[in-house]
C-alpha cells in the first residue's frame, strides 16, 4: 500500500483522519507526533494512533529546536502579529512540517498529511514548507476533502467508527494547539467576538481574581538578545521558558484576545495564552531600548512587524526571512544584561533594567550636581533644527501678503 505520514496531534481531527485516509484513500498511515512542550496536555498519541488504525506511530522531541531555531530568532526580532499574538502555533508549524517531510523521505512515503481546515492559516504553513523542502512529496488535507462539516459531525463519525478521541464530547468543543511558547484556543463560544472567554477555556493562566494578591518579581538575564538566566540562575531555553510559564501563568499573565485577519482573507476571533512569551517579549524590548540607538530601534520595529507577518503567513523557509535573521542577529549583539519584571494580577511590568552596553548615562540624564550635559550647546542645535520650519513659515507669510 502507498504510505502517508500524518502529522498527528492526538486530537479529534487527526484521529478521524487516520480512519479516513485508510478507508477513502487506501493508504498505509504512519503518524508522526511532535513534542513541542505540551507537557501533561500531550495526549497518549502513540497508543491512540495505533488503536485508531495507524501501522506505525512515531513521537519526536522537538522542544530544543523549537526554542533555539524558531522561538529565539523571533524574539530577537520582537515579532508578533495583530495586536499581540506571539506566534506560538505559527512558529511550531514549519518545524513540524520539516520533520514530517524528513521522515517521509527517510521511510519512502509518497504522501504527507495534516489536520488543517481549508480556511485556516496552518494549511499554508504546512504546505508551503513541504513545497520548499520536498516538492516531490504530495500533500493530503483530509479536512478539505471529507464531507464532515463541523466538529459535532466529526464527533458523531468517531463514535460510529469506534475512534478514540480522548474523551472529547459535544459539550466542550474548544480546539487547542499548545507548545512551549503558548496555546491557541478556538471554537465553541469563542466564535462570537461579543462573548467573553469562559474561564474553563484557559489552560496556562489563572484568572486575575484567582491570581495571588501579592506581586512577584523575576529577573531575566539576556546575552545578545537571547534569555540565558532566570533570577540569576543560568538555564537552557527550554527549562527557562517552562519555569516562566509556571510562574507567570500562576499570576494570570499572558492572556491575549484579538480579532485578526487570516491569510485566506477572513477575520477570526482568536484567544491565546503566552505567559513566558509576554514576560520575555516585554523584557527583551526594554533591554533593546536601553542598548540600541534610536534609528536602529526605529528600523528594527518596522522589520520586526514584517518578520511577524512572514511567520504568520507560513514563509519561514524563504530568502527574505533568512536575510532578516542576519539583520536581527547583528542588531542584538549588544542586547545583553538583566531585566526585572513585576508580575501581578495579569500584568507583566518592567521595573528595572541594566546592561554593560547601556546607552543611558546617568551623568547626561541627571538633573543633580553631577550633570555633565552641555546646556549651552542646545542653543545652536535648536536654531539649526528649527531653521526649515522658520523659513517655511516666512515664505508662507510673504506669499499671503502678495495674494
Amino acid at each position: 500500500m502507498p504510505r502517508v505520514v500524518l502529522a498527528y496531534s492526538g486530537g479529534l481531527d487527526t484521529s478521524v483522519a487516520i480512519q479516513w485516509l485508510r478507508q477513502e484513500k487506501g493508504l498505509d498511515v504512519v503518524t508522526l507526533s511532535a513534542d513541542l512542550g505540551q507537557g501533561e496536555y500531550l495526549p497518549p498519541t502513540r497508543e491512540r494512533a495505533l488503536k485508531n488504525g495507524a501501522s506505525e506511530a512515531v513521537i519526536v522531541d522537538l522542544r530544543k529546536p523549537l526554542v533555539e531555531e524558531f522561538i529565539f530568532p523571533a524574539l530577537k526580532a520582537l515579532a508578533f502579529y495583530g495586536e499581540g499574538y506571539l506566534l506560538a502555533t505559527a512558529l511550531g508549524r514549519p518545524l513540524i512540517a520539516r520533520e514530517l517531510v524528513r521522515y517521509a523521505r527517510e521511510t519512502g512515503a509518497d504522501f504527507v498529511a495534516h489536520g488543517c481546515t481549508g480556511k485556516g492559516n496552518d494549511q499554508v504553513r504546512f504546505e508551503v514548507t513541504a513545497a520548499a523542502l520536498a516538492p516531490e512529496i504530495k500533500v493530503i488535507a483530509p479536512l478539505r476533502e471529507w464531507s464532515l462539516k463541523s466538529r459535532e459531525e466529526e464527533i458523531e463519525y468517531a463514535m460510529e467508527h469506534g475512534i478514540d478521541i480522548g474523551g472529547i464530547d459535544k459539550k466542550k468543543i474548544y480546539s487547542y494547539d499548545r507548545n512551549l511558547w503558548g496555546v491557541s484556543v478556538e471554537c465553541g463560544e469563542l466564535e462570537d467576538p461579543w462573548n467573553a472567554p469562559p474561564e474553563d477555556a484557559y489552560l496556562m493562566t489563572a484568572g486575575p481574581k484567582d491570581a495571588p494578591d501579592e506581586p512577584v518579581e523575576v529577573v531575566v538575564g539576556f546575552k545578545s538578545g537571547v534569555p540565558v538566566s532566570l533570577d540569576g540562575r543560568e538555564m537552557d531555553g527550554v527549562a527557562l521558558i517552562e519555569k516562566l510559564n509556571s510562574i507567570a501563568g500562576a499570576h494570570g499573565v499572558g492572556r491575549i484576545d484579538q480579532v485578526e485577519d487570516r491569510l485566506v482573507g477572513i477575520k477570526s476571533r482568536e484567544v491565546y495564552e503566552a505567559p513566558a512569551g509576554v514576560v520575555l517579549f516585554s523584557a527583551a524590548r526594554a533591554l533593546q531600548h536601553l542598548t540600541l540607538p534610536k534609528d536602529l530601534i526605529h528600523e528594527a520595529r518596522i522589520l520586526g512587524r514584517r518578520y511577524g507577518e512572514l511567520v504568520y503567513n507560513g514563509l519561514w523557509f524563504t530568502a527574505l526571512k533568512r536575510a532578516l535573521d542576519a539583520f536581527f542577529s547583528q542588531t542584538v549583539r549588544n542586547v545583553s544584561g538583566d531585566v526585572r519584571v513585576r508580575l501581578f494580577k495579569g500584568s507583566a511590568t518592567v521595573v528595572g533594567r541594566r546592561s554593560p552596553f547601556a546607552l543611558y548615562r546617568h551623568s547626561l540624564s541627571t538633573y543633580d550636581a553631577s550633570d555633565s550635559f552641555d546646556h549651552s550647546a542646545s542653543v545652536g542645535f535648536i536654531k539649526l533644527w528649527g531653521l526649515p520650519v522658520q523659513l517655511a513659515e516666512l515664505i508662507d507669510r510673504e506669499a499671503g501678503k502678495e495674494a
